[in-house]
């Protein structure tokens, strides 16, 4: 068994202290505790060389670290070969993470290859260091290599490779790496544990990050932080604040970072009081609102309903960076307020801050939703030629999206055929749906032959042709989309609509009777709907993209989850207070129109999120203006 020099021995019996600390604080650390030693004895035998027994090592060490660039680092390197201390573990390791953080991977690596000796600290370096490189390829191969050489992997390198796999969404490899943690006997190690949970959170296999979660015996508040935001991505914003509530129960006090994905989850789930609630939290730990956690939160009230929450936010912050503002920008986008989002852009620049592709993208996308094509073409033409912000497909499919909804769908297609950039899913999606709108099948069909080239195994591609082909009275064509959606085991996602009240969340499918007040609830909709078609509201039956009788379609209708939902908020919602309601999938047009007619009755103001955009239902009008 190798000896260890005092400064191992240090790293080794402090282990629990720094096992997840960037390398920089590993080497600050390392470095103090060195100082602090009055004397040093080594175990390896120095090269022959009379100054080696007069230089003391921390000299060097003390050089390498305020080495300034790549030169200085390589006479360091020859001073320390001269003076025979490269036998020295702890001054290697220290000239190898220097040269991995001056970024001379190549040069780290020739050193490292040529190491007498290595610990866990040589190979945790190295594999960071290609980690840190974006050279995911030899991080791995020297993963392999340490395994294969039987030196134990630590809790110092499993975390770094758990990272490049959670970083590249590598369920393989990553399930791979804890075969070897299992083997190594580190699985109950906390750092570990707490890698694999972020690991798996991060590829969304979010039931096996929870099943470690639950099995840890400790949980500190970056475990906690991972937890809560790998539900949220995974579609489950509801349990990533059931576990933010769990979390402070067990006395962990969160930070900021934590408070950013908290305020995400309530982004993803659209709630108001949950929003709140949050915002009451936030002022309460007295965080300040710097770019990041404002940011969020500007987010966070948009996509709860109310942009004028996250205006006020937005005039609040002391700083804001190009990401505020095209947040901004966008929040008045995706609630149809192309105008102010559009006003907002010289108010930007008058403040020395330049537009980014995130900026262009956020203002092409509120003209699109607002019809304001004329504004978007010169947005699009001046975003290169003055703002040296090069055109990709995401601002290509902004404008075919504004094309395809104004219903120039031969300009879309012109645009598409002399696009240099490469053609995605979203392009064609957009493209897609304004086939639908305007109920061209010819070009629906060629958009969804490139759709489902790219994308043979998403459902909603087949699922939106289908529906055209129902639109267009094509029951035999719809029919094959749906058997061959069926050959290749393809299921269309449900519809849902939740709304929160009190709060708790209540989600509603189409014909819905779970809910304790399912019978209060179709009672009110059978009068609702009479005061409804009274007022001049008639069931647009082109809807229901099923071959059956006018009066199952108009059935069918009358039970669409938003119907359901809304409903539900009358009974359970105090008269006068707005409804908040959001919807998986696109508003259909009549249960659109359904709820103007609601919001003019019942003299209540009605939100809708859906998966493109807001509604803001106000007296029998939306905010959208039909366009949408």
């Amino acid at each position: 068994m190798l000896k260890l020099t005092k400064t191992q021995t240090f790293l080794t019996a402090n282990h629990e202290r720094f096992r997840l600390l960037p390398l920089s604080q590993l080497a600050a650390i390392a470095d103090t505790q060195e100082t602090s030693l009055k004397s040093q004895t080594h175990t390896q035998k120095p090269l022959e060389s009379h100054s080696s027994l007069h230089i003391d090592p921390k000299y060097f060490v003390s050089v390498l670290l305020n080495c300034k660039n790549i030169f200085q680092i390589k006479q360091a390197h020859a001073q320390i070969v001269a003076n025979g201390l490269l036998t020295n573990l702890f001054v290697s390791n220290k000239l190898l993470y220097i040269y991995v953080q001056h970024k001379a991977i190549d040069e780290a690596y020739a050193f490292f290859g040529g190491m007498r000796e290595k610990d866990p600290v040589s190979w945790s370096v190295m594999v960071g260091g290609f980690a840190k490189d974006g050279d995911f390829v030899n991080c791995f191969r020297t993963f392999k290599e340490l395994t294969r050489c039987s030196v134990q992997p630590d809790n110092y390198t499993l975390p770094f490779v758990l990272r490049v796999c959670r970083d590249r969404m590598d369920l393989l490899m990553g399930s791979l790496v804890h075969g070897v943690v299992l083997k190594s006997g580190l699985c109950w190690d906390h750092f570990v544990c707490a890698a694999l949970v972020d690991m798996y959170a991060k590829c969304r296999v979010i039931d096996d990050a929870r099943k470690l979660f639950d099995d840890m015996h400790k949980k500190d508040l970056v475990t906690w932080t991972v937890m809560i935001d790998g539900y949220a991505e995974c579609g489950n914003a509801n349990e990533s604040l059931v576990l933010f509530d769990w979390m402070r129960e067990e006395g962990i006090v969160p930070d900021k970072i934590t408070m950013v994905t908290v305020v995400n989850a309530c982004s993803k789930l659209g709630a108001m009081h949950k929003a709140r609630f949050v915002h009451d939290y936030i002022c309460s730990m007295k965080f300040s609102l710097n770019v990041i956690l404002g940011t969020a939160m500007i987010d966070m009230y948009a996509k709860c309903g109310s942009v004028d929450f996250a205006r006020e936010i937005f005039d609040g912050m002391r700083e804001k960076n190009v990401i505020s503002w095209s947040v901004m920008i966008a929040a008045y986008g995706y609630h149809g307020q192309g105008k102010k989002a559009l006003d907002l852009f010289p108010m930007m620049l008058n403040c020395g801050i330049m537009p980014n592709r995130i900026t262009f993208v956020s203002l092409l996308y509120a003209c699109s939703h607002a019809g304001l094509v004329d504004e978007g073409f010169e947005l699009f033409n001046i975003m290169w030629d003055k703002y040296g912000v090069k055109p990709d497909v995401k601002h290509c499919t902004c404008m075919v999206d504004l094309l395809g909804r104004a219903g120039r769908l031969d300009e879309a297609l012109k645009l598409i055929e002399n696009m240099t950039v490469e053609k995605d899913e979203g392009l064609w999606s957009a493209f897609l749906a304004a086939c639908r709108i305007h109920k061209h099948v010819e070009l629906a069909e060629w958009a969804a032959k490139s759709l489902l080239e790219l994308q043979p195994q998403n459902p909603g591609h087949y699922v939106l042709l289908s529906n055209i082909y129902a639109n267009a009275g094509m029951w035999e064509d719809m029919a094959k989309v749906r058997n061959l959606m069926t050959k290749r085991n393809l299921k269309k996602i449900p519809g849902w609509t939740w709304i929160e009240v009190d709060s708790k969340i209540h989600q509603f499918s189409v014909g819905d009777k779970s809910h304790p007040l399912s019978n209060e609830i179709y009672g009110l909709l059978k009068s609702l709907i009479e005061k409804l078609e009274l007022a001049g509201y008639v069931p647009d039956t082109n809807f229901v993209l099923h071959d059956v009788d006018e009066e199952v379609k108009v059935g069918m209708l009358y039970t669409h989850s938003e119907k359901l939902a809304i409903t539900f908020g009358l009974i359970a919602t105090p008269e006068g207070t707005p409804i908040r309601i959001t919807k998986n999938l696109r508003v259909c047009g009549d249960c659109h129109t359904f709820i103007k007619f609601v919001s003019a009755i019942t003299k209540r103001s009605i939100i809708v999120r859906d998966s493109n955009r807001f509604h803001h239902f106000i007296e029998g009008a939306c905010s959208c203006g039909d366009y949408w």
